[in-house]
């Protein structure tokens, strides 16, 4: 724990020091704070945040940790060659990417709430569930930033297929649920829609997010699916834990690889 500890507090320092991590917080600041402005209400300037955060999280955390991946290299060498667990140097690592990022996003959304009861009764539940599916997003593809950096040496390639699973997983996937609704339309949907939803955590943290919203007219099919067949509680419950899995999986799979990988 301690060599951990001590491999996140030094990346830590690196990360937080990296312009695009600043310039990530201040994206969601700015954005958040003309929002708000033009927008009036905190729930709606909410909702309108929501489009940004599942498509921007997703792609700047994976095409920033395939890169920081590869960039650690050298260090990652230089550690392998003392007496450092493998597990305990890509615990470190993984915890000093997705931990600055993270921040960087609570930070930009929550500070320009707060002086506007951003954690008011109404507005509190939604500002919760946005910030735990912006946090859940960036655990997800930062370990498929990993699992992807550590299968694929060459730096071109493996940024190559970090936009081409981000381009799949947030604007092709809804693509071919249209198709698939439009296709067999005249057959019972329910189920297999439930389940592309859970293959894909963007429309997951969506969903997630939605399921809170009075707003069915802007609810997909697959949102109102999932709402009249889980809905409430058990919805955004399934949906935390779906999300969970995705970052679960992909970091497990990472770590084999990282401890099988010849440096």
């Amino acid at each position: 724990m301690s060599t951990i500890l001590k491999v996140v507090r030094y990346e830590l320092q690196n990360v937080v020091r990296n312009r695009w991590v600043i310039g990530y917080a201040l994206l969601f600041l700015i954005t958040t704070e003309l929002l708000l402005r033009l927008g009036g209400s905190t729930p709606r300037a909410l909702l309108s945040l929501l489009n940004l955060v599942v498509l921007l999280i997703p792609l700047v955390t994976i095409v920033f940790g395939t890169i920081y991946w590869h960039g650690a290299r050298e260090f990652t060498e230089l550690l392998l060659a003392q007496p450092v667990p493998r597990g305990a140097l890509f615990h470190g690592l993984f915890a000093g990417l997705v931990l600055p990022l993270s921040a960087a996003f609570i930070l930009g959304v929550a500070l320009p709430l707060l002086p506007r009861g951003g954690l008011g009764t109404d507005a509190a539940p939604l500002l919760v569930l946005m910030l735990v599916a912006g946090v859940a997003l960036t655990a997800v593809f930062g370990a498929l930033a990993t699992l992807i950096a550590g299968l694929v040496d060459d730096r071109l390639r493996a940024l190559g297929l970090a936009l081409a699973v981000w381009a799949v997983m947030t604007l092709a996937w809804d693509g071919l649920i249209l198709w698939v609704t439009v296709a067999f339309a005249d057959r019972p949907l329910e189920q297999p829609l439930l389940v592309m939803t859970f293959l894909n955590p963007v429309d997951l943290a969506r969903v997630l997010l939605i399921l809170r919203l009075d707003v069915s007219a802007m609810m997909g099919y697959t949102g109102a699916v999932f709402s009249r067949v889980l809905g409430g509680t058990a919805g955004t419950l399934f949906a935390v834990a779906g999300l969970a899995i995705w970052a679960l999986v992909p970091g497990l799979l990472a770590l084999r690889a990282f401890k099988r990988r010849d440096f």
